[in-house]
């Protein structure tokens, strides 16, 4: 992957939510075609909240039960798109993973992270975990024009 674009309408549904969850994290699903285009650049069509369902301190960490997955999978199948990978908040901290997130990652999907404070979203890093490596890769985040047929922000 060369590059993540997102549309900055969709970058602002990503920071609502976690501004909305503040002091905890947030988690979601980034929706895009499964096949990436020769072009090596994965553009995200739509973003859809999830729950943290981790059972314990969400400040630090987030949970998205495998069904729920699977449900968002259906949803987005159902449009002719993918499950690409996620995005997460990291409340007063870098937007970058942790090694937490690193160890439970999977190759192939993308990976957004908000650094989150109290008063807004400073900063959006863009990630994919090596699959030979097992090592996060920052990736360039690029706005992605915001054409009137784009695929809507989804509220599940």
């Amino acid at each position: 992957m060369i590059a993540v674009r997102v549309a900055p309408r969709l970058l602002a549904a990503m920071a609502a939510h976690a501004r909305s969850t503040y002091p905890d994290e947030c988690c979601g699903y980034l929706i895009a075609p499964a096949e990436l285009p020769p072009d090596g650049v994965r553009r995200i069509e739509a973003v859809e909240p999830a729950d943290n369902r981790f059972d314990g301190e969400r400040r630090r960490r987030f949970v998205i039960l495998p069904d729920e997955l699977r449900a968002a999978e259906r949803r987005a199948e159902a449009r002719g798109r993918a499950v690409v990978g996620f995005y997460h908040s990291h409340p007063d901290h870098p937007a970058r993973p942790s090694p937490f997130d690193e160890a439970h990652a999977w190759p192939w999907y993308a990976y957004l992270v908000l650094a989150t404070t109290a008063t807004g979203v400073p900063r959006v890093g863009a990630f994919e975990l090596g699959a030979e490596t097992g090592r996060f890769v920052e990736l360039p985040l690029e706005p992605e024009p915001d054409p009137l047929s784009a695929a809507p922000v989804v509220r599940a």
